[in-house]
């Protein structure tokens, strides 16, 4: 156990150092004139004529450039909050304190209303901790959210955050999506959903099995109205979205043929959701059509394109058998999540 605990320990030092060449490189590479500058120009412009307050961050996976506007600022996380709670799940199960084989018992106080078909299922109702994660990453069902909250303990899961440098995310308490608290017990900002997806996308949270296993997850979205809706049918995103009254987020890594890059957007105090919704639309596609762009002006100044540092194959064979495992989980029997590219009903949380 001992042993396990300095493995963690050292992962996470790990991951904070690895953002510091990313920086610096980062800002080298910002003196030179790029599509970025574009980029940049174009997300301000968004953001000034967004419907309500938003904030953007994005990160070119091959040079660690970055993007944005209000990307340090504290937003209310919504949904997005479960991206902690799985790496923190991992984190101890890369521990040995639990499996993806260990089963939990539903409890009242686990219960919300605002999203998830485990609600309305009997207490002592039993899921693995595999089942858990895939509803409550793929599906939002808040429930599950908070079966693995009291199982991992919420204050391990902000010393994690807090270990990981993630300075603007936290839980004060549970998913309780009916009280207006939520947006004050539940927060993030783009920056710190960035840096979280990043490690992931590299292979470096928790460890390389555990960075695989999430992104599998995240592969296997099943809301995709936000970010996948301006995009090709065909591109591949592991995202998690948040929907909160008058708030929408959507986080991910976008696997661009030319380009993998890491977004998030987050976009509070809206007049409406649609009008939500169209925004993020806007901001995707506008990423999506630069960091294109970025590729070839990459390419010719000889920057080599992003690959894990030690790949045992190509990313996508590297990730096949795990993206079968998590696919292949059985959705809970108490409902059918809703089609790929659906619009979602407006609910309290998910």
């Amino acid at each position: 156990m001992i042993n396990s605990r300095r493995r963690i320990s050292l992962g996470l030092i790990a991951f904070a150092l690895a953002f510091a060449p990313l920086a610096a490189r980062a800002t080298a590479l910002d003196a030179t004139q790029s599509p970025l500058d574009r980029l940049q120009v174009q997300l301000a412009s968004a953001a000034t004529h967004a419907p309500g307050h938003v904030g953007i961050a994005i990160e070119d996976l091959a040079t660690g450039m970055t993007s944005g506007v209000n990307a340090s600022e504290s937003l209310p996380a919504a949904s997005t909050i479960k991206i902690p709670v799985m790496v923190e799940v991992f984190k101890q199960m890369e521990a040995g304190t639990l499996g993806l084989n260990t089963v939990m018992h539903l409890q009242a106080h686990d219960k919300d209303y605002g999203w998830g078909e485990l609600a309305d299922a009997r207490l002592g109702t039993s899921r693995s901790i595999k089942a858990l994660l895939w509803a409550m990453i793929t599906q939002s069902d808040n429930t599950a959210t908070n079966m693995l909250i009291r199982m991992v303990g919420r204050g391990h899961i902000n010393a994690t955050m807090n270990d990981l440098g993630l300075q603007r995310t936290h839980l004060t308490d549970d998913i309780r999506s009916e009280t207006n608290a939520i947006r004050y017990a539940l927060r993030t900002s783009p920056k710190d959903m960035v840096k979280l997806l990043d490690a992931i996308a590299r292979d470096r949270l928790v460890d390389s099995w555990s960075s695989k296993q999430m992104l599998a997850i995240l592969t296997g979205q099943t809301h995709n109205s936000l970010l996948p809706m301006s995009l090709p049918k065909d591109i591949r995103i592991a995202h998690k979205t948040g929907s909160l009254h008058d708030t929408l987020n959507d986080v991910g890594i976008v696997y661009h043929e030319d380009e993998p890059y890491v977004i998030a957007v987050m976009t509070t105090e809206l007049p409406s959701l649609g009008l939500g919704r169209s925004f993020i639309h806007k901001v995707s596609r506008i990423a999506y059509d630069e960091l294109g762009r970025f590729a070839s002006w990459r390419e010719e100044r000889g920057i080599a394109a992003f690959s894990l540092e030690k790949p045992v194959a190509p990313l996508a064979q590297a990730l096949a058998p795990d993206e079968a495992m998590w696919n292949a989980a059985p959705a809970p029997a108490l409902g059918v999540p809703p089609a790929d590219g659906a619009q979602e009903p407006a609910e309290p949380l998910r």
